[in-house]
């Protein structure tokens, strides 16, 4: 066993880049409904790789504009602020971290299922009251501590993946047994350090247990997107397992055969298109 205790990941966490101001700022703006958009524009314009990269999801066939946008100003006036921020946040985060040192993690896999979660977040929120583009977000970035774990201690996270192919368990438990902490507490430190709102917080930090979560928590929201996007076997990997639902969180959302039904044909059939405008 190669534990990690807390003071060690923090201590790494204080070697992180700080994040651009512009996704910072972005962060914030969930809480504030007097958000100075254009501020944040030409913050974003200030970032041009950020830039590029935004732009080029914008005017991919997913959006299907008439016109391509040149600018992020004129991204935010053709799709409006909420789509241009989850845009923006998708792009930036998931590319702070290089995990290629670490063997057996597979990137792909990665972000084919935190876009398959997302969406499904996205479709759920409205079941809980909570605000699509945030949801979209917090499933996109439920799992970025394996991100965290993967990129800062690749050779005690590479022996975490061997151990859970050796024994067919799920991540979190390969994670508890090897490293004596999960993805989800550490993605929780890595949000309360990057000052992310607090209900992206308990999303990424809660997302495995959300009954110890409130009841209008978006950890319920993301827990049971978590548990769609596996269901469908998105990562793409043939060693995906199922995970269990909590009862808790689905009897929050008051789900049923129908709406489950609704959701899941809702990320079949954005997944494909969503994937490759969001991949690197």
């Amino acid at each position: 066993m190669t534990l990690l205790n807390r003071d060690q990941v923090l201590a790494r966490f204080r070697q992180l880049p700080s994040l651009p101001v512009a996704v910072s700022d972005l962060l914030a703006s969930f809480g504030n409904e007097d958000v100075d958009v254009e501020q944040i524009a030409r913050q974003i314009a200030r970032d041009q790789a950020l830039t590029a990269r935004v732009l080029r999801v914008a005017n991919s066939s997913f959006y299907g504009l008439q016109s391509r946008v040149g600018t992020i100003n004129e991204a935010v006036v053709v799709l409006g602020f909420r789509a241009v921020r989850s845009m923006v946040m998708a792009v930036a985060m998931n590319g702070i971290f290089r995990v290629d040192q670490c063997r057996n993690f597979d990137a792909q896999a990665y972000l084919r299922h935190g876009v398959g979660a997302a969406l499904a977040a996205r479709a759920l929120a409205p079941l809980a009251g909570h605000n699509p583009e945030l949801a979209f977000t917090g499933g996109l970035l439920h799992d970025i501590g394996q991100l965290v774990l993967a990129a800062n201690f690749s050779a005690q996270y590479s022996a975490v993946l061997d151990y859970r192919s050796k024994h067919d368990c799920q991540l979190v438990i390969a994670e508890r047994d090897i490293l004596g902490i999960d993805h989800a507490e550490v993605g929780g430190m890595l949000a309360t350090s990057w000052r992310f709102p607090e209900s992206l917080r308990q999303a990424v930090a809660e997302h495995h247990a959300p009954a110890s979560s409130l009841a209008n928590s978006l950890a319920n929201v993301v827990h049971i997107a978590d548990a769609f996007a596996h269901a469908l076997g998105l990562s793409g990997t043939p060693s995906e397992l199922a995970v269990p639902v909590d009862k808790t969180a689905w009897e929050r959302l008051g789900l049923d055969g129908d709406k489950c039904g609704k959701t899941l044909g809702e990320i079949e059939r954005a997944f494909d298109d969503t994937y490759l405008v969001l991949k690197p």
